[in-house]
């Protein structure tokens, strides 16, 4: 279906997240898999793969066009808006749910609020002051999205499903193109995000041109605005440390590019609750915040879309080959398995969690793949669980690769998408499978393969006066760092250092109760709607064969307040 600024989507009946897979056999006893012989898992994965062909063969055929007479009677307002978009479900064989949910935008007074879940994902709010008005309004705001994204003689795309036989022989396919529409149009931030970004990057490093190889892997926030763009976050990096775990929360255990862009991010949007709660009128206008009356909690400026850029496509499930092959009756189902399930990174190293091969004893830090991180968080929000004391869940409007080596983006759309195709109305209120729009770009950062930086990360974020240098493998700030927090060499990306931003904007804001937590753990288990979108994500996800999430010790979120 349509994410923000997305393709349209088909939703079949039956894909390769639906296909149980919970009976797999696994020898990687610490993720507490339930081993079973593998005679078991041939033959109930053969029988699972029979009933995907079986179903996609019953119900290949689908609607190539949508009758104009259908829309042309709901533009002289002779069909209602809901019947309307009911119809249009029909045609386009999409799932459809009316959902109400909360008032946006600070409206002030008592309103009704409903929103269309097209296939799992949410559509604007409509609001008014009976519930058929909020319901009218919610149906018309999903309908024109919808159309002004469809050529009515359009071809419709097959389904981004996961990958799933190829039609040769007894095989079908999973050609990522093949679902393409054909009238898809160049969305602007495609060019103005990497340009932004490859700027912004140059400008940081031209007065530091030893740190410039920092850039191999490269992970990029930035903020559009009606007139234009900026780059508010940056992390580059691409191991983990070999320290072990400690209850200080001063040590950065997981340096890849996406993960401290991410924390530069959240540091972020710290300095602008700040700015919120400043009780200072001009500066509380500069702030990326406004206040929604109704849930108290603080959303983006509507007039604000958030973008991801990574130069390469990350770690995990989105690598996975672009024209991967299955044969129903081979053990190759076991390979498609490796390929979509989750992930996890070793010492820069990527396995999955079905892997016999990992190191089991425990002496190296193992964290999510970045792609299933990126998965989290466009269902949990880029916020985390503190700031989701302050605010509503931020998820990003698109994710732009400027990896060359890549044709196509579709290993990406599979694993942020559709492996959690369907999860939406099981989540708590705010929370929702938010579809971003995914494409190649340009790339911004030209990297070096032989580069003596490997193990050095790069971290800025909108408002510093120079960017960090983390040793990835140690964790902490090297010595020669443009910036540096103290003689310790702390990071300020560190869990100790986010600890302290939350307790100072939790002041500003008059949060008694949050400033009674006792530590950095308690703090993230009081926001008990983040706590449990993220149970819900990982029992979805565990539900749907993709391998169990690994947790962290909680030794590591013990430091006190």
């Amino acid at each position: 279906m349509f994410g923000r600024g997305g393709v349209y989507r088909v939703s079949k009946e039956a894909t390769f997240g639906q296909i149980p897979k919970s009976n797999m056999a696994s020898s990687a006893s610490f993720f507490s898999l339930v081993q079973q012989p593998a005679s078991e898992f041939n033959k109930s994965n053969s029988l699972a793969v029979d009933r995907a062909c079986s179903s996609l063969s019953k119900n290949s055929p689908k609607p190539k066009k949508i009758p104009t007479g259908l829309i042309d009677r709901y533009r002289r307002g002779e069909t209602h808006a809901v019947s309307f978009l009911y119809q249009l479900s029909q045609v386009l064989q999409f799932q459809l749910e009316m959902k109400e949910t909360v008032t946006t935008g600070g409206v002030i007074g008592f309103y009704f609020a409903f929103c269309a879940v097209i296939d799992g994902v949410k559509y604007k709010t409509g609001m008014g002051i009976t519930k058929k008005e909020a319901r009218a309004k919610a149906a018309q705001l999903a309908v024109e999205e919808l159309l002004s994204n469809l050529e009515i003689d359009a071809a419709l795309p097959d389904a981004s499903d996961p990958p799933v036989p190829e039609k040769a022989q007894n095989s079908l396919t999973s050609d990522a193109r093949h679902g393409r529409v054909k009238f898809e149009r160049k969305n602007p931030v495609q060019d103005q995000v990497p340009s932004a970004v490859k700027d912004m990057f140059f400008k940081l490093t031209e007065s530091y041109p030893q740190f410039s190889s920092c850039g191999e892997t490269v992970a990029a926030f930035v903020i559009k605005y009606p007139n234009g763009c900026e780059v508010v976050a940056i992390g580059t990096g691409n191991y983990n440390t070999k320290q072990s775990l400690a209850p200080n929360g001063r040590i950065l255990h997981d340096s890849h590019a996406v993960v401290t862009a991410r924390r530069s991010l959240m540091r972020y949007l710290y300095r602008h609750l700040l700015l919120f709660y400043s009780r200072n009128h001009s500066l509380e206008e500069k702030s990326v915040f406004q206040l929604d009356v109704n849930t108290k909690l603080l959303s983006l400026k509507s007039h604000i879309t958030l973008h991801l850029y990574l130069n390469k496509m990350p770690k995990g499930a989105a690598q996975m080959p672009s024209h991967l092959r299955l044969n129903p009756l081979s053990i190759s189902a076991w390979e498609v398995n490796n390929q979509i399930g989750l992930h996890v990174t070793v010492d820069g190293k990527v396995f999955s969690v079905f892997s016999s091969t990992l190191d089991q004893s425990g002496s190296h830090f193992i964290s999510m793949s970045a792609t299933d991180k990126i998965t989290q968080w466009q269902v949990l929000g880029f916020q985390g669980a503190l700031l989701s004391h302050f605010i509503e869940p931020i998820y990003v409007s698109s994710i732009l690769i400027g990896d060359e080596s890549y044709t196509e983006p579709h290993g990406m759309e599979i694993a942020v998408n559709w492996r959690v195709d369907g999860i939406t109305p099981k989540l708590p209120m705010y929370y929702c499978v938010y579809r971003p729009y995914i494409s190649l770009v340009p790339s911004a950062i030209a990297t070096d393969a032989h580069s003596t930086q490997k193990t050095l990360s790069l971290n800025w974020s909108q408002g510093d006066v120079s960017f960090e240098v983390v040793d990835c493998v140690e964790g902490k700030s090297v010595a020669e760092s443009p910036f540096k927090s103290g003689p310790a060499l702390a990071s300020r990306l560190c869990k100790a250092a986010m600890l302290s931003r939350f307790n100072l904007v939790a002041k500003e804001a008059q949060r008694e109760e949050l400033l009674a937590a006792v530590s950095y753990r308690e703090a993230k288990m009081m926001a008990k709607s983040y706590q449990e979108a993220k149970n819900v994500m990982k029992s979805y996800l565990a539900m749907r064969g993709y391998g169990q999430w690994v947790e962290k010790p909680p030794i590591s979120d013990q430091l006190t307040m």
